[in-house]
């Protein structure tokens, strides 16, 4: 499903991907974020992906005008997870809201791995 916007001069209408690529770019710069992950159902192994592929580790729904984001990560060995997740939220929500003009109502955060960085 995609997002619209009503205007007084016309429909916009914003195609789930292009919140999906925001999201991940977003995703990417945070503090104590390696990377965006996918996962192999196959054997359950977590994949680091490359910066053309982000949005394969972000699946957005979109319902009556308001956005859910789930975010599969790999973060740095030795971070505070939950205050990165913490700001990874909020960083993620501020650019899609700026982004795209729809309310982000929850962004749902998977840490699929960990990378020591040398």
């Amino acid at each position: 499903m995609n997002g619209s916007i009503n205007t007084a001069l016309g429909e916009v209408v914003i195609n789930k991907e292009v919140i999906e690529k925001c999201a991940g770019a977003a995703a990417v710069e945070c503090f104590g974020i390696v990377g965006m992950a996918s996962i192999n159902m196959r054997d359950g192994l977590a994949k680091l992906l490359k910066r053309e592929n982000l949005r394969d580790g972000v699946k957005a729904k979109i319902d009556d005008e308001k956005i859910t984001i789930d975010l599969h990560i790999i973060v740095t060995y030795e971070v505070n997870i939950p205050s990165v997740c913490h700001t990874l939220r909020e960083t993620v929500k501020y650019k899609v809201e700026e982004l795209v003009g729809l309310k982000v109502e929850r962004v749902n955060i998977y840490v699929e791995g960990i990378r020591v960085i040398d």
